[in-house]
């Protein structure tokens, strides 16, 4: 057979404005330092409650979203159309009244469950699930999705495995036990996530970050350890890189954006016991591009970017759009933090960006 005609080759692409379905912009300095990179091409993202303290009542939500969008004003004064999406943090004794109310409010978009111990800023997450259960069914009846750090926290279950655990332990079970409850699967790192995501759709969806779409841990580990590349849930082999990727550029809807940016002071990433965390805010749409450029599916990237996210979620598309170029630049090796912080470190900080935004309108 003659060998197959390549693609052609696409220099600029226009699609809709993409949100972020799971984002960190902590607070104060860092917030302020941090959060201009999403604003400018996402139309939207879900903010992650893990502060110090974590925000848990409504009274704090809308406390924290004053901030953002202060910071916003301050860092965009021309003004932006950038909407912050607010969640509860989940712990054991959690109010099924206090969701209602900031659900009905508009004020939480989601419940985010934190395992205990699972991650950067989840000591005051959840320790026994049973004490949960009403809050769900609450959730059940008025239908604010539940997100997920999806791993089990036990001494015996090894690192790698622990996102397979939560699925079988915590994840599979509730879905049965509340079948009109959405889920949401966050930053998934397995071919095993890939695989039950698509049994369990539509009534569960997940997100996937740049870094695990284009990593493997011999990225991390092979070569020396590489720091800025530790994550939680950590990155795993080649075959669950190649499962993601494939999931991503599918088309199929219970896949769908979410960065999982997470700036850190450079010390902390970098001490004796790193902080979990990679900061790809300003690099991310470019690097989910370049992904979906090398699958051949430049055609799949505005459905896995700004259409599946919000059909999960039961909200319009934007009606905005962004526009990306082939075109090399520099990403920053690291943005300034006023403060005692300093400076936290870039995803791909240094290296050379294949695509950029060229045009975002709204």
């Amino acid at each position: 057979m003659p060998p197959e005609t390549p693609a052609p080759s696409v220099d600029r692409i226009t699609i809709r404005k993409p949100d972020d379905w799971h984002l960190h912009v902590r607070d104060g300095a860092m917030l302020k330092a941090s959060l201009p990179f999403t604003a400018r091409n996402f139309g939207r993202a879900i903010i992650m409650p893990n502060l110090l303290p974590p925000v848990t009542t409504v009274k704090e939500a809308i406390a924290y979203r004053e901030r953002i969008y202060d910071a916003l004003h301050q860092a965009l004064p021309e003004g932006s159309t950038f909407q912050p999406m607010m969640t509860c943090y989940l712990h054991d004794m959690t109010d099924p009244d206090e969701v209602e109310a900031g659900f009905r409010d508009g004020v939480f978009t989601a419940v985010k469950l934190y395992p205990a111990n699972a991650t950067t800023n989840s000591a005051a997450g959840v320790t026994d699930y049973r004490k949960i259960r009403p809050v769900m069914a609450r959730m059940e009846k008025i239908g604010i999705p539940l997100l997920m750090h999806g791993e089990e926290v036990d001494p015996e279950v090894d690192v790698f495995d622990r996102e397979a655990v939560w699925i079988e332990r915590r994840l599979q079970p509730w879905t049965k036990d509340f079948p009109g409850l959405k889920f949401v699967l966050e930053h998934i790192s397995s071919k095993i996530a890939v695989d039950y995501i698509r049994s369990a759709a539509p009534q569960v969806g997940a997100t996937i970050t740049p870094y695990h779409l284009t990593h493997n841990r011999t990225d991390w580990l092979g070569w020396g350890n590489r720091p800025y590349l530790y994550c939680m849930p950590v990155i795993k082999t080649e075959a669950d890189r190649r499962a993601l990727v494939e999931a991503a550029t599918s088309g199929d809807k219970c896949f769908f954006l979410g960065t999982d940016s997470a700036p850190h002071p450079v010390e902390r990433k970098l001490a004796v016991v790193g902080s979990a965390g990679l900061f790809n805010a300003p690099v991310a749409i470019e690097q989910y591009t370049k992904v979906f450029e090398q699958a051949g599916a430049l055609n799949k990237l505005e459905g896995f970017t700004s259409l599946n996210g919000p059909l999960h979620y039961g909200l319009p598309a934007n009606a905005e759009s962004i526009t990306l170029e082939r075109s090399t630049w520099t990403a920053p090796e690291e943005i300034k933090i006023d403060g005692p912080d300093g400076r936290a470190l870039v995803y791909r900080g240094g290296e050379q960006i294949e695509w950029r935004v060229a045009d975002s309108v709204g």
